[in-house]
């Protein structure tokens, strides 16, 4: 399928547009030279509303996109638990981790992790996450986005990853993080409203025109086995999502990792101008997330109507992009190629800032600040040249990858969340007991993955966390140090959140409930 001469020209000013904006934004003002804390914090100056969008933004990309609704078509609405739980621990992550992470005053994870425990821990996670950004992460979001791409306009993969690349590096690089984040608003308008665009054409088909109403009750009557919450035993899909697991379980886990400890997501929360600033952009991102499970796991579910013999299911959302119409493909194709360079521009920035600042800055120390923003502009084209190398042979083999990322990361973030609770709210933690649990996390995921194969991969991330933790605790406490010097002082940081904060919390929890009690 070709795009229309219409619908490449709406592509083009999204791209030619996008990209100026990103220059125009990320400007200095006369005299003014870019540092580090602009390049990589945004100058501390970002607004709620260019946080939550670019939360958002950051977190929707090709493997939210295409991935999820793949697992829609495969599984159902059951994966948009992912989604919809995130909502609440992003609540969490406002109210209880922003307060300690920009009291300290960081720019990295890592940076708090040497703040609290020592400069091992730092450097072992800083590389841990660097190897997982740039051959996980970086190289799913390329190439199911040049495959979204493939599908949609017929351009060849490699070609596609190239497009990519050079998209995101042209409107990331000069400006970093401001540069990202100020064009997150304009991506996420887009993919928001590409995507109900797109679900409510999918509808409207199956309801034979006669609306969105009358379409989704036709696809709950064709499918309704793809509208179960809470996968039984018996579903060949249990080992995915394995039944209370998700609500009670190991899946808690994975969210306080992604969104609490990810350098990739929490930088955006790093950059506010203040901390209300960040609970605000916090609730708005909370919102959107609640929003999105009709945008990336809908339109797979109904391509199990529309497109029911398809070779993968990744291939459910570009499937779908056909049914546009003229004008209105080009929007929605410029909608999901924004979701995936959002995210390329905020992960490169983010290897980036790790790399320069854990790393780099390290061994090279009182270098100008022109040279690090120099490092840190080459370390972002060298993570997406290495990126788009080694997507193919990673993930080409792959007709799930959503899944691939989430049980692949799940070997290591029952650590990541041990280290990173018990360093802010247990005083006595040491560094030894912090490694231990890091080592632990992958030494015993893989001794279960291995020995007990039929265990979902959800159970074995909470059994996993519960055994680290015990293991941190166990060798903290064998070493009878007392309170750490570096502890985090607790009283001394106010955790108490605004009315309107309260007011989100309690809506956000409440739509969860009436969520779940439908769709159980």
């Amino acid at each position: 399928m070709e795009l229309a001469n219409l619908d490449i020209g709406v592509f083009v000013v999204y791209v030619v547009g996008l990209i100026g904006l990103a220059y125009w934004v990320s400007r200095e003002k006369p005299g003014h030279e870019k540092n580090a804390e602009d390049y990589f914090l945004a100058g501390k100056s970002l607004p709620w509303w260019a946080i939550g969008a670019s939360l958002i933004a950051a977190n929707i990309s090709a493997e939210q996109i295409i991935g999820m609704s793949g697992s829609g078509y495969a599984i159902g609405l059951a994966i948009a638990s992912y989604e919809w739980m995130a909502a609440i621990t992003l609540i969490i992550v406002g109210k209880y981790f922003l307060p300690i992470f920009l009291k300290n005053g960081i720019y990295t994870m890592p940076q708090f992790l040497e703040q609290r425990y020592d400069h091992r821990v730092r450097t072992i996670m800083a590389i841990f996450w660097l190897g997982v950004y740039v051959f996980v992460n970086l190289t799913a979001i390329l190439w199911l986005g040049a495959l979204a791409i493939h599908t949609v306009t017929g351009v060849d993969l490699m070609y596609g990853l190239l497009f990519l690349g050079a998209f995101a590096a042209a409107y990331s690089l000069y400006g970093g993080l401001k540069a990202v984040a100020f064009t997150d608003i304009i991506q996420v308008v887009l993919l928001v409203f590409g995507g109900l665009f797109l679900s409510y054409v999918t509808l409207d088909a199956i309801g034979a025109g006669e609306g969105i109403i009358a379409g989704f009750a036709e696809l709950t009557a064709q499918a309704p086995e793809k509208f179960d919450m809470i996968l039984s035993k018996d579903n060949p899909h249990y080992a995915s999502l394995p039944g209370l697991s998700v609500l009670i379980g190991g899946m808690w886990i994975m969210n306080l990792s992604y969104w609490g400890f990810n350098q990739y997501i929490i930088q955006r929360a790093l950059a506010a101008k203040n901390l209300g600033e960040a609970q605000k952009g916090i609730c708005f991102a909370a919102f959107l997330k609640l929003l999105m499970p009709v945008i990336v796991v809908l339109p797979g579910i109904a391509a199990v109507v529309l497109a029911p013999d398809l070779a993968s299911p990744d291939q459910a959302y570009p499937e779908l992009m056909k049914m546009m119409p003229v004008g209105m493909k080009g929007l929605v194709f410029a909608a999901l190629v924004a979701a995936i360079v959002s995210s390329l521009g905020s992960m490169t920035n983010s290897i980036s800032t790790i790399f320069t600042m854990d790393i780099y800055s390290y061994y090279q120390k009182n270098r100008s600040q022109a040279h690090y923003v120099f490092i840190g502009r080459l370390v972002s084209f060298s993570s997406l040249v290495i990126a788009m190398i080694c997507a193919k042979p990673l993930l080409g083999q792959f007709d799930q990858a959503f899944q691939y990322i989430q049980e692949f990361t799940g070997f290591f973030t029952p650590g990541i969340v041990v280290i990173f609770l018990l360093g802010m709210f247990w005083n006595r933690t040491t560094a030894h007991g912090a490694l231990t649990a890091a080592i632990g996390s992958a030494v015993l995921s893989f001794a279960l993955k291995m020995l007990w194969p039929s265990l979902p991969f959800i159970d074995r991330v909470g059994i996993v966390f519960l055994s680290c933790l015990a293991l941190g605790i166990i060798v903290t406490l064998m070493e009878k140090r007392g309170v750490q010097k570096n502890a985090v002082d607790l009283e001394g940081i106010d955790f108490t959140t605004g009315r309107s904060y309260n007011i989100s919390t309690i809506a956000v929890v409440l739509i969860l409930t009436a969520l779940y009690a439908t769709w159980w």
